[in-house]
């Protein structure tokens, strides 16, 4: 294991931070985001995030030892990594304990950020380590057993200075004859001089990836707190936001998790991609997660 700020030169402002999401057929879906932080003085501190459909938790650790090769990280007496996840937790008002094994990660061929990663000053970077793996095991959060078995995760991560200031956000992954995986990211990129608005998205479908994105010369039609609508060639794909339960979070502004965000874990969100006039799926998803913050 190295110290939480491996990948960086040791100053801050920076963030690193790894959202694990878990969900089950009968429709328990639980999210763990670890995470260290380094301000602009230098001060270090990491932290995990536990999110439920009803409700959130912060915890706050001295430090977060990462490991890049292979994928592992332990905040106190919990261990996150590619063979899955050890909790052991409790504090006022959160008691979660318990293991889950993952199956293989389904990874993406490139990297989402395509030529993006190579900006420089980027505000933040966003990464996908698993679109969708199998889960084995069980879970106990506050007495309630949850059943993971059978289930599917999905694993991203995101690196930088400061959230956006403007972005949407939002996921789903679903099991059956018909699975599936989908990720879109908006948001408002600022450079020293003016700036951009650009998109990134994956959809994993009939066996094949999807990319849309800004450096494909995807065109963003539209993009609100309901929902977007993006374009690419032939295919367009349309987001739209039928229910949501938030729930408050924190998130970086230049290395502070000082910023307040809201995030539905469990949203119904139906999203319908199109390639031309052929509607190649519609899915109305009641375990979206869907988020859109702006602090304008």
């Amino acid at each position: 294991m190295t110290r939480f700020f491996r990948g960086t030169n040791g100053t801050g402002p920076y963030f690193e931070g790894w959202y694990f999401k878990h969900q089950n057929q009968q429709g328990q879906t639980l999210a763990l985001i670890p995470a260290f932080h380094i301000d602009k003085e230098g001060r270090r501190t990491a932290s995990l995030q536990v999110v439920s459909k009803d409700q959130a938790w912060w915890l706050e650790y001295p430090e977060l030892p990462v490991s890049r090769l292979p994928f592992q990280m332990q905040t106190g007496q919990s261990s996150f990594g590619e063979q899955g996840i050890r909790l052991h937790i409790r504090e006022d008002g959160l008691s979660l304990c318990g293991a889950l094994r993952y199956g293989p990660f389904t990874a993406l061929r490139s990297d989402i950020m395509g030529p993006f990663r190579f900006f420089a000053g980027m505000q933040c970077s966003h990464g996908v380590i698993s679109m969708g793996h199998p889960l084995e095991g069980t879970l106990e959060l506050n007495g309630e057993q949850l059943d993971f078995s059978g289930g599917i995760g999905y694993i991203e991560t995101d690196r930088g200075r400061s959230f956006p200031s403007k972005y949407l956000w939002t996921q789903c992954v679903w099991m059956g004859e018909e699975r599936g995986s989908l990720m879109l990211a908006i948001a408002a990129i600022p450079l020293p001089v003016g700036g951009f608005t650009g998109c990134i998205c994956s959809v994993l479908y009939g066996g094949r990836e999807y990319r849309l994105a800004t450096y494909r010369g995807a065109r963003i039609e539209a993009w609100s707190s309901s929902g977007a609508v993006i374009r690419q060639g032939t295919y367009r794909l349309e987001v739209n936001l039928l229910n949501e339960r938030r729930q408050p979070l924190r998130a970086p502004a230049e290395g502070r998790m000082e910023r307040t965000i809201h995030e539905s874990l469990c949203a119904e969100v139906r999203y319908r991609f199109w390639n031309g006039d052929s509607l190649l799926f519609q899915r109305t998803d009641p375990n979206a997660s869907f988020e859109y913050s702006s602090t304008n």
